[in-house]
């Protein structure tokens, strides 16, 4: 027999792992976390395949979801979240909602508008316009942009060191680090080093503690790049305020801006001189759980 309990199905899809959390009306809860391996967010049916097939592994016996919201790495525009959320109804025939990763922050803080920003390997700042419309900033990738995520940080302190070297300054922590780091011989192989990464974002993030361990040396250079870091998080916040987005609460998640003190001090100072309304707030509990309340809402 089929349970007839109705599970609200809540989905974080991150870059290296996924969690699920189910809430069934008798107070049931399901929680896997799980490899987010096999997730392919630019093929809408694969993805929906994938999905669907992690449901139904996660519920109990003969249970079946009765609303599911998902909140994808890597889905970045309305149509892609759209076109995954369609392939998905097709194979679970219950209500759906697709939305990108960073819209969870906002409902797992129990709010219900504000802005989303993750600084974790990238980094990216999510809120809805007065319409309701997602407004996403940020988020071009650790060559183009992520300044802040981990991977933009290492890519910008590498550049600190290659100018510094062209001054014809001697090596800092933040150089010495750099070079050991990537295992070179000196700072000219830097460029090579990092032109030949086959995962830049994850290749280049892996080094980001390096760029902390030298600030707490003394390092200059390090130091300047953290507050640039947090300078340039705090931009994507007033880009959204500019066009129309709700900013006074600003949710932080990603493992970066989190675990690193300076980091999150840099962004916090930069952000209360450019929007002294808005207030940062780190969320204090898992991403999923903003999922799980964009499923109930769907009930």
């Amino acid at each position: 027999m089929q349970d007839s309990t109705p599970y609200a199905v809540g989905i974080d899809v991150g870059g290296t792992k996924t969690q699920l959390r189910a809430l069934a009306g008798d107070g049931t809860v399901v929680d896997r976390v799980g490899s987010s391996a096999g997730w392919r967010p630019h093929d809408a049916p694969a993805a929906a395949d994938w999905l669907a097939a992690l449901v139904r592994d996660a519920l109990p016996a003969h249970a079946r979801p009765a609303a599911v919201a998902v909140g994808g790495h890597a889905c970045e525009t309305p149509r892609q979240c759209a076109g995954i959320r369609d392939a998905l109804q097709e194979r679970l025939p219950v209500p759906a909602l697709v939305v990108g990763d960073a819209e969870l922050l906002v409902p797992a803080a129990g709010l219900d508008r504000g802005v989303g920003l993750v600084a974790g390997t990238g980094s990216v700042a999510v809120g809805r316009s007065p319409d309701g419309d997602p407004v996403q900033v940020g988020g071009w990738g650790a060559v183009l942009g992520d300044e802040g995520g981990a991977a933009g940080l290492v890519r910008e302190a590498a550049r600190a060191v290659w100018a510094a070297h062209d001054r014809g300054e001697e090596p800092d922590a933040l150089a010495t680090g750099l070079v050991a780091a990537f295992g070179v011989a000196e700072v000219p192989a830097l460029g090579a080093a990092l032109e030949s990464a086959t995962d830049v974002s994850a290749e280049w993030g892996r080094h980001c503690p390096v760029v902390f361990a030298a600030a707490e040396a003394g390092s200059p250079l390090a130091r300047a790049v953290i507050a640039d870091g947090g300078r340039a998080l705090a931009a994507l916040v007033v880009r959204l305020a500019a066009r129309g987005v709700a900013v006074d609460d600003v949710v932080v998640a990603g493992g970066t801006v989190l675990a690193q003190p300076a980091l999150f001090e840099a962004f916090t100072s930069a952000l209360a001189e450019s929007l002294p309304s808005a207030r940062a707030r780190r969320l204090r509990v898992p991403p999923v759980q903003g999922a799980l309340a964009l499923a109930r809402s769907l009930l």
